[in-house]
């Protein structure tokens, strides 16, 4: 059975794709709104990211290794897997219903496309980080500016002709 929208939904789906398009008149001429769309949510749910991910590592695991079923797992590592677990499913809600929200098709299937998008973008992103650092011998910082770019291209195309086509 499919659900149907609640007023509330449409309205804050309406006011929130408004409140993004009020910034696009400058960027107009270069490129698309749906990229534009794209890069203020994408860049919105990064920050979130960010800020669950620092509030995790600093209250919540206060650099204290984890021991999990005999795993050991770095504070660092366990604020990103937190962090993940906010911003995954924020990042596919804006996707969902601010960027792609013309895309036809089932949500679960949308959501395992993008769960899969996302798994092999963090596999990328430290495949590619490794390669440029510890091989070509880069700075990490403007290797991973620059990672972050690429992958935000894959992921955008991904996501345009692939999960939310």
């Amino acid at each position: 059975m499919r659900r149907v929208k609640t007023n509330v939904h449409i309205l804050a789906q309406q006011y929130l794709t408004r409140f993004i398009d009020f910034f696009y008149p400058p960027f107009a001429r270069f490129i698309p709104i749906a990229t534009f769309r794209y890069g203020v949510t994408g860049g919105s749910n990064a920050c979130f990211n960010f800020l669950v991910f620092y509030l995790s590592y600093t209250y919540i695991y206060k650099g204290s290794f984890l021991h999990i079923a005999g795993f050991t797992v770095t504070p660092y590592i366990a604020a990103n897997l937190t962090a993940l677990l906010f911003s995954f499913p924020v990042g596919f809600i804006l996707n969902k219903y601010l960027v792609f929200k013309e895309a036809s098709g089932r949500g679960r299937h949308q959501i395992m496309l993008y769960g899969t998008l996302t798994l092999l973008t963090i596999s990328m992103n430290y495949a590619l980080l490794h390669f440029m650092v510890g091989y070509l011998g880069f700075w990490a910082t403007p290797s991973q500016a620059f990672i972050m770019v690429l992958m935000s291209l894959f992921s955008y195309f991904f996501q345009k002709h692939v999960t939310f086509r």
